[in-house]
């Protein structure tokens, strides 16, 4: 079990650097919000520990100690780390779902760019629809459907951010539009991160985003059927909070330079209010048909480690290479 200082700590922490998830998680029932508040406190710190620090490469390599203490049973003294050391333990949680994240997050200590929505896809699936299937392992479903339409969760709401982010993550040096469709609007994006403006033109493209994103959230829907029932308001209040923040972005004419989408405690009490009702009509409707849709070829690793147990720990090839890059980075950067 998950320590009561620890878990004090791991809900301050979502109290203060995540109000959305803060305000959904609040309708899960104790036996998930507790782990979930663990988990979402771990990805919020290596988050903040890899997205707030120059040394980006030295953060995730890091990172990846912390990891190994965590399933070896002997976490750093941190919160967060005890916490998510003791959901792992308890939930039996694959090896490879947090190092989907620990790859995603090594993507962006490289500074990686994505060409296409397709590779904008395969990064969601690691920082986000990796958290989503994590879920859905705490609570206890490891069903092939609901895992491909939480991922689905994860991908919008990634998408949702990003849209939110343009001009924070420009005036940061970070791009995760995809550049051929930059390209088709005329924005050249080395301009785009040398001075963030808003234009009719980028307006277009994260409209585009979010027309992406709306697709994947009616997609994720279905996966609520699949939830345990004390769990399937406090998913939909998820979706529908998050999808609403994209709402906010269209309402100031896709804006996301000169302002920020948010939504307000009021705005959170009426969503919470229609997932109540739309998770009330899950026990009395047919499962829709959308709930068998395929997953997007980029999740798909994730689906089939939530069908493993935690005894194949090795990590991926492709995190491996990611992971000896970012050595030699470091090597070069202490030699030099």
């Amino acid at each position: 079990m998950i320590a009561p200082d620890d878990l004090t700590a791991c809900k301050a922490m979502i109290r203060t650097g995540s109000l959305s998830f803060h305000a959904a998680s609040r309708l899960l029932p104790a036996r998930v919000r507790d782990p979930a508040l663990a988990l979402y406190a771990f990805c919020r710190v290596a988050d903040d520990d890899v997205d707030e620090v120059q040394d980006k490469t030295a953060a995730v390599l890091r990172l990846r100690e912390r990891l190994d203490l965590i399933y070896a049973g002997r976490p750093e003294a941190r919160p967060s780390d005890r916490a998510f050391a003791a959901v792992i333990a308890g939930f039996d949680l694959p090896r490879a779902l947090p190092d989907a994240l620990l790859e995603g997050l090594a993507w962006d200590a490289m500074g990686r760019r994505y060409r296409t929505l397709a590779d904008l896809y395969a990064y969601g699936a690691r920082v986000a629809s990796a958290v989503g299937v994590m879920m859905c392992v705490l609570m206890r479903v490891r069903d092939p459907d609901a895992l491909a339409r939480a991922a689905d969760l994860g991908l919008a709401m990634q998408l949702t951010n990003i849209a939110r982010d343009v001009g924070e993550d420009a005036r940061a040096g970070r791009l995760f539009l995809p550049l051929d469709w930059l390209e088709e609007a005329g924005i050249d994006a080395g301009a785009l991160l040398a001075d963030p403006r808003h234009s009719p033109a980028l307006g277009r493209v994260t409209a585009r985003l979010l027309a992406a994103a709306d697709e994947l959230y009616l997609r994720s829907g279905a996966g609520v059927f699949s939830l345990p029932p004390d769990c399937r308001m406090g998913i939909a209040a998820a979706r529908h909070i998050y999808a609403a923040i994209g709402s906010e972005v269209a309402r100031q004419g896709h804006d996301s330079v000169t302002r920020r989408a948010r939504t307000s405690r009021g705005q959170k009490l009426v969503l919470m209010g229609r997932a109540l009702a739309g998770s009330a009509l899950t026990h009395v409707l047919p499962r829709p048909a959308q709930l068998h849709a395929r997953p997007v070829p980029e999740v798909a690793f994730l689906i089939e480690a939530a069908g493993q147990r935690s005894a194949r720990p090795q990590r991926s090839e492709t995190l491996l290479a990611i992971l000896a890059q970012l050595e030699a980075r470091d090597r070069r950067g202490a030699a030099g």
